[in-house]
Formats: structure tokens, C-alpha cells, sequence
């Protein structure tokens, strides 16, 4: 095909065929398979359409699990696997097939990713037993993904903080943290030599087996926040996995479950929560600082949009309560790849004049924030924060 008609191609496939796409392009095999798997979710409208090449469309899949299904084959068939799980979140969200996610041959069909775990969380309550199996098939495929993407270099990332956070006064040369050092002895500066000499060397530590550092992990888990809540139980259990570190995982709506003792499977913790309801972070908050026996040591990340269904000045006293004691308090607004959702920019600005900026986070950045709280030094918060 030449490029001219080439781009006509692409046009068309676009612009959807109605009469006003000026192109004149017909479709044919595979290109008029794809357009209409197209159609039928991002159509005008359910009534019938004919485009050029003489076809009947019509929008919509229909009410049907197998009509659904043999789209869902579609789609896997002619685009990408990226494009597929933007495909699938659409039609959920456009064309209300949730319902259509409780048969297991439905999910059987489906792409699984995050989004698709959140959506099937939602849905726990009124699943079917005979689905649960395939759902809880569907949720680990995800969770072991995900961990095999993330585990390796957080274990590695933070193994590193916790050896830096032990700081030793007669370090070896190799172990000497020269920042510090330097920072240490500026009143010994010759400016003859333009050099310090340092009189007191200040270097890494080894981390021992010892339990080092307490984090705990304060997971909003209202609708909004599904991807977050998947990523969270996944970092969770990666956490809990590292001797040095002893970690505790708490979600929250209007009540608080604490589900440290399911770390051990992040699919456990998952079919833990429940997706939706309403928001009260002054009270998961206040079960959170119960739980800190040594604050000099702990790591409290809150992971919320703040939408505070709460006592709003409870929560911004605990903060700063926790933060006058030594906690190390961490806001995310967002665990996801989805940059930051709606939040309440009151909430935001109110924790960040105690100390604790709000923002959103990328699984990929979550280690280096981690490794920076535990190091007790600023926090690597994105540019577009």
C-alpha cells in the first residue's frame, strides 16, 4: 500500500466511518475485524450504522456473556496487551459489565491487570463461590507479576538505607559517608590548601539482622484508591519479608482492619479489604500511633486522596504528634502508575505545613521514598508534585 492510502487506512480506522470522515476509505479482513471491535465499545450509539464498505455496525457488545467474550478474544487478537487492559477498563467503566465479571468464564477471557483486581475487589461481596477460585487465580497471576517486577530492587534499595541509618564514628575508609563528614567539619577548612581536614570522621554502619526499623503501612481503601491498595499489599509483603524491618499493614474506610498477620500473602490481604464506604483517617490514624513503641525508629506512611470523613483537626494533631516524637510520616496521595487523583488540596496543604508533604508516587519511586524516610533525609518528591 502506498504511504497516501496508508494514511487513509489509519484515518479511517480513527475516525470510526461515519459519513463525515471524509476519508472514502473501505475495511477489509483483519482492519474491518479490528474497526468493528472498536465500535463496539467506543460506537455513538446502539442504532445501526453502515460504513463504506457497505457493513452494518452497530455500538455496543450487547448484554451477553458471549458476545462479551468473544470480544474480549478479539481485542487480545489484534491489539497489544497495553492497549488491551485500556480497552477492557473502558468497558467496564462505559458499558457497566461489571456484572459480567462474577461468571468465570469471563475471567477467564479478560487481560488481567491492576485495574482489573481492583474492579474484582469491588465486586467480592456479591461473587458467586464458583467464581472465587477463578478470581483469587486471576488476583495472583497479578500479585506475582508484580512482585517479580518490584521485589529484588526494593530489598536492595532499602538493605542500603537500613546500613547508611547506622551511622558509626571510627568508620573504615570504604564506609566513610563523606557528606556528612564533610558537613561535620567546615570549621577546620584551610583556605590555603582549599581542603577540610576532617577531625571527626562520620561513616555507614552494617545493618545487623536485628529488627532496625518499624514501618507501617495506613492504606485508605475507598474506591478510589484500588490500584494504591493493590500495590500497597504488594510492597507490604515485600517489607515483611526483610528481618530488618518490621512491618505492620492497616486499612481503613470508616473502620480499621489490621491485616499484618496476612503479610505473608499479599492475595490474603487483598480479599482482606473492601473497596468503597467512606473515609475516617483521624481514627486509622489513632490505632496507627498506639502501635509505635520506638518513634525514632518508625516509618508511618499514609497512602490517601485525604478526603477526610472524620475530625479533621484530629488528624493533623496526631500528625504532628507523631512527627514531635521522631516518627518519620509519609503522605501519598497515590500508589499507582496514574500520576494524583482528586484529593482534598485543603488536607494537602495543611499536612505539608506540619512537615509531611502530600504527593503522588510510582511503584518504580516507592523504594527511593522508603530508603529516604528511613535515612531520615528529604523525600524524593516528583517535580509535577
Amino acid at each position: 500500500m502506498d504511504p497516501a492510502q496508508e494514511r487513509l487506512r489509519r484515518w479511517r480506522l480513527v475516525l470510526g466511518g461515519d459519513a463525515a470522515d471524509g476519508t472514502g476509505q473501505a475495511l477489509y479482513g483483519k482492519d474491518a475485524a479490528m474497526d468493528g471491535a472498536l465500535a463496539a465499545l467506543y460506537g455513538k450509539g446502539d442504532r445501526p450504522r453502515t460504513d463504506r464498505g457497505g457493513r452494518d455496525r452497530s455500538a455496543g457488545l450487547g448484554a451477553s456473556a458471549p458476545s462479551v467474550a468473544r470480544w474480549l478474544g478479539d481485542i487480545r487478537r489484534y491489539f497489544p496487551s497495553s492497549v488491551v487492559q485500556v480497552m477492557q477498563r473502558d468497558a467496564i467503566d462505559r458499558l457497566g459489565l461489571s456484572a459480567l465479571l462474577l461468571e468465570p468464564e469471563m475471567l477467564e477471557a479478560v487481560e488481567a491487570d491492576v485495574h482489573l483486581v481492583g474492579t474484582l475487589l469491588s465486586l467480592t461481596k456479591a461473587m458467586p463461590e464458583t467464581t472465587k477460585e477463578t478470581a483469587r487465580a486471576v488476583v495472583r497471576k497479578v500479585v506475582e507479576d508484580l512482585e517479580r517486577r518490584l521485589a529484588t530492587r526494593t530489598r536492595a534499595t532499602l538493605t542500603g538505607a537500613l546500613d547508611r541509618s547506622a551511622r558509626v564514628s571510627r568508620p573504615r575508609h570504604r564506609d566513610i559517608d563523606w557528606n556528612r563528614t564533610i558537613g561535620a567539619n567546615l570549621k577546620h577548612y584551610l583556605p590555603e590548601y582549599r581542603t577540610v581536614v576532617p577531625e571527626r570522621l562520620i561513616g555507614y554502619g552494617r545493618a545487623s539482622q536485628s529488627v532496625k526499623k518499624e514501618v507501617i503501612l495506613c492504606i485508605d481503601q475507598s474506591g478510589s484508591m484500588a490500584a494504591s491498595v493493590v500495590y500497597a499489599s504488594v510492597f507490604g509483603a515485600v517489607l515483611a519479608s526483610m528481618r530488618s524491618i518490621s512491618t505492620r499493614l492497616v486499612v481503613f474506610d470508616t473502620a480499621v482492619v489490621d491485616l499484618t498477620d496476612q503479610l505473608d500473602d499479599p492475595v490474603d490481604v487483598l480479599f482482606g479489604t473492601q473497596l468503597g464506604g467512606g473515609t475516617d483517617i483521624n481514627r486509622a490514624l489513632a490505632y496507627c500511633q498506639a502501635r509505635i513503641t520506638r518513634p525514632a525508629e518508625t516509618v508511618v506512611v499514609l497512602i490517601s486522596d485525604l478526603y477526610e470523613g472524620g475530625i479533621r483537626e484530629g488528624m493533623l494533631k496526631r500528625v504532628a504528634a507523631m512527627k514531635a516524637s521522631g516518627v518519620q510520616f509519609v503522605t501519598l496521595l497515590a500508589l499507582s502508575d496514574e500520576g494524583a487523583p482528586a484529593y482534598d488540596r485543603e488536607h494537602a496543604a495543611a499536612l505539608a505545613a506540619l512537615g509531611a508533604p502530600a504527593f503522588a508516587c510510582t511503584p518504580d519511586l516507592f523504594p527511593e521514598v522508603m530508603a529516604a524516610a528511613i535515612e531520615k533525609r528529604p523525600l524524593p518528591i516528583p517535580e509535577t508534585a
